[in-house]
């Protein structure tokens, strides 16, 4: 019943979406600063693709190239990995409240940014993504490395304590080198606090390969999360693989989520808001719910961008802060409808 009901919905919900990710990127580029027609950003777009003569002015252009459209995307992409990542956590580890810094990766990624704000003056730009990567990453593996009796037996609780403990131990560490470093205290806080200001395509070109292997492989298993929602014994008797396909998972939303962080320092809550709003709507099943994380997650995180970049314009504020101001009244609801048992 549930595959006849996807399939008699899904042509439906795949219109709307696709629909929904024009009209928001349309969005996204068309408000700021300096608002643009969304006739002239299509024909600019438009314009470009094809090779033709454009109606737009320089400065148009300019904005719509250099700094809108680049910005734009890397929020879709990052989006998109963040909710999908919280999904598959969720359909992993069978726990309404994971989310993709469930492995530590966000402490990883501070503290890697950290020590590269405090060493990297050379080349700043260059150093901090690296840094943040290397810090998630590492993260991820020491979570592997405490928790593996969980991947090599049948519970989470094992790698999800883990991963708690790696959080906190990071997380010390990096309120250690801060304290000794109070003068970078802000620039520090101001990439904790997650941010999508982009120096043209740069950090768009480094991140989507990696994001987009990440994600076929999470799309490639959303049969195996429907599969898991049965239980590990019940999966192990119909022949699944359990251990490698959860470390399969796992690995790829643990290092798309490093990515993702890596340039944008660290955005909360999409992994949570996303799947559960989508759950109300299209029901259980991940070989649905998971690819509408992947659009609407970066529609989600799109729009997030623009209250950031008008709400209190001209200044512009953290888009952490507006994701966690979303986020954390959801998080309460999650929570007591998870104690409620409403929530699966």
């Amino acid at each position: 019943m549930r595959t006849a009901t996807a399939r008699r919905i899904s042509p439906l919900v795949w219109t709307i979406s696709a629909v929904a990710v024009l009209l928001t990127l349309t969005l996204g580029v068309s408000i700021g600063a300096v608002s643009l027609a969304p006739m002239t950003v299509w024909s600019e777009i438009s314009s470009h693709v094809v090779g033709s003569a454009s109606n737009s002015s320089g400065s148009e252009s300019t904005i719509i190239w250099q700094l809108r459209l680049p910005r734009v995307l890397l929020a879709f992409v990052v989006g998109s990995m963040l909710a999908s990542a919280g999904c598959a956590y969720q359909g992993t580890f069978r726990n309404p409240l994971a989310d993709p810094y469930l492995l530590g990766v966000s402490a990883g990624a501070g503290l890697g940014a950290t020590i590269a704000i405090f060493n990297g003056s050379g080349s700043p730009r260059f150093l901090l993504p690296l840094a943040a990567f290397v810090g998630a990453l590492g993260a991820v593996i020491l979570t592997y490395s405490l928790g593996r009796s969980a991947i090599a037996g049948r519970s989470s609780t094992a790698l999800i304590l883990a991963g708690v403990a790696v959080a906190s131990l990071l997380t010390a560490i990096q309120t250690l080198l801060q304290q000794q470093n109070t003068d970078k205290i802000r620039e520090i806080y101001a990439w904790v606090l997650g941010r999508l200001s982009t120096s043209g395509w740069n950090d768009l070109a480094i991140i989507t390969p990696y994001i987009f292997i990440c994600i076929i492989i999470l799309i490639r298993y959303r049969r195996v999360l429907d599969v898991f929602a049965v239980g590990d014994e019940e999966a192990l008797t119909m022949g699944l693989p359990v251990a490698r396909a959860r470390a399969a998972i796992i690995v790829a939303a643990s290092l798309g989520t490093a990515a993702a962080v890596a340039v944008t320092g660290l955005i909360g809550f999409v992994g949570i808001i996303v799947p559960h709003i989508l759950r109300l709507i299209v029901g259980n099943s991940y070989r649905i719910l998971l690819p509408l994380s992947v659009i609407y997650g970066g529609v989600f995180l799109v729009l997030a961008d623009v209250v950031a970049r008008t709400i209190l314009a001209p200044q512009e504020i953290s888009i952490g802060v507006v994701t966690a101001l979303l986020g954390a009244p959801f998080f309460l609801f999650v929570l007591g409808s998870s104690k409620s048992g409403s929530v699966t």
